[in-house]
């Protein structure tokens, strides 16, 4: 199924233990767990589990299932609801490194990450944060900096300053954000991808933001063609 919203995020991983797409196929194909739960007002499994797995063009897609319970406000007071929440996983491979973009907040995605090295591997750590250098980005804004809309630095080395930002007519102060990176590191940029009419956001750890409305499956091929290019390929 097919959703947009006005603001997307997706998150890529490195696949850390040396693999293959068809070994991560076949294990996510026949990846299915129920957990018994009973309380006053529901009774029943809650399934976790991948299905929709296809391959095309050697990048395989699924969709990560997960029921949860959730406690909702009726009429005259709480009652405990189940509820399947869907998130949509991309495996693909890129110079012998397979890496996997999931399509949720960070928190979550993190979260999955740990969920599906389990399920692949039987245990977690093996799924982790791509990286983006800071290099990268700098190049990214410097290319073209009119496309660049936000900038925030991180490791700022000035008492009492967690992290400096330059957005709007700042970014065009060459002096001021030169003065940022002497005191600190791009963590997070916002641009402007005129040949596609979107704006989205890039973290360092390779969170994408996605500002613009997008279909689900072209934000997908976004992140395929225009993200992970940027991503190292050094541990």
């Amino acid at each position: 199924m097919i959703r947009e919203k006005m603001v997307s995020t997706g998150k890529i991983f490195r696949i850390s233990k040396d693999t293959n797409l068809g070994f991560i196929a076949r294990k996510l194909k026949d990846f299915r767990e129920e957990e018994p739960y009973e309380s006053l007002d529901y009774k029943g499994n809650l399934i976790r589990e991948t299905y929709e797995l296809k391959t095309e063009n050697g990048t395989l897609y699924g969709t990560y299932s997960k029921d949860t319970v959730i406690t909702i406000y009726h009429r005259d007071g709480e009652i405990e609801v189940p509820k399947t929440k869907e998130t949509r996983l991309v495996f693909t491979e890129k110079k012998r490194e397979i890496f996997l973009a999931i399509l949720a907040e960070k928190p979550k995605a993190n979260r999955i990450a740990n969920e599906l090295s389990e399920a692949i591997f039987l245990t977690p750590g093996e799924i982790v944060e791509a990286k983006i250098r800071e290099e990268t980005l700098k190049e990214l804004h410097e290319s073209n900096p009119r496309a660049t809309k936000v900038i925030y630095f991180d490791n700022v080395d000035l008492p009492d300053v967690g992290k400096l930002a330059l957005y709007g007519s700042s970014l065009a102060d060459t002096s001021l954000y030169q003065e940022y990176l002497d005191h600190g590191n791009i963590w997070y940029a916002v641009f402007e991808v005129k040949e596609k009419g979107i704006v989205v956001g890039v973290t360092r750890n390779s969170v994408v933001v996605l500002f613009s409305k997008l279909e689900e499956d072209e934000f997908i091929e976004f992140i395929l063609e225009d993200i992970l290019p940027l991503v190292s390929l050094e541990e």
